[in-house]
């Protein structure tokens, strides 16, 4: 299957807004805004519902990232990054489990959707890990990493190597964003500084 421009302008967008996560400039978000109309458009042209409307939900995801990012920043202009509460953790888990319940059997019994219960687990799986990025929790970036993995496979089923490839590259962005995060949150700490 051959790469569309749109398709490669998503790619190339996505990929620019998942390193300034990494570097924690919330210049991420606007530019995440574009990337997921983009995706939007051509998750509705693949059949991918529940990924569809998941970039819907990005772009107001997107906004009140770009919100919640401005404030608390280093003197930097850097964002202060901290850990998950257990209790906004495993409410969140939970929520995106009843979500994907949800969601998949309406895809399955409502839609000629392509994959309906992986792509709605891995939708809902995903709002949350963008709740806990937005609230600056680095724990979003595990979550991300395995949710890619599991797209990497999805796409590849589906015969859309190029954004199969682009979710490959997500998997080492959110290990060098992990990284990062982590070291910053140590140096806030040994620091004094409050995450």
């Amino acid at each position: 299957m051959s790469l569309s421009p749109l398709e490669l302008l998503a790619v190339v967008l996505n990929v620019l807004g998942v390193w300034l996560t990494a570097r924690r400039i919330h210049w991420c978000w606007p530019v995440g805004i574009v990337a997921v109309l983009l995706y939007a458009w051509l998750f509705f042209h693949w059949k991918l519902y529940s990924d569809m409307l998941l970039q819907g939900v990005y772009a107001v995801l997107q906004g009140y990232g770009w919100w919640r990012w401005r404030q608390g920043l280093h003197e930097d202009g850097t964002v202060r990054v901290g850990p998950l509460p257990l209790r906004e953790g495993a409410v969140s888990l939970a929520l995106g489990a009843a979500g994907a319940l949800g969601l998949g059997w309406l895809m399955h019994r409502h839609t000629d959707a392509a994959l309906p219960w992986l792509d709605a687990s891995l939708t809902c799986f995903s709002l949350v890990a963008s709740f806990w990025a937005a609230r600056k929790r680095i724990a979003s970036w595990g979550l991300w990493i395995v949710l890619d993995c599991l797209y990497v496979g999805m796409f590849a089923y589906k015969q859309l190597y190029p954004t199969a490839l682009l979710y490959a590259a997500f998997v080492v962005l959110a290990v060098y964003g992990l990284r990062l995060w982590q070291a910053d949150l140590r140096r806030s700490l040994a620091g004094g500084a409050t995450p």
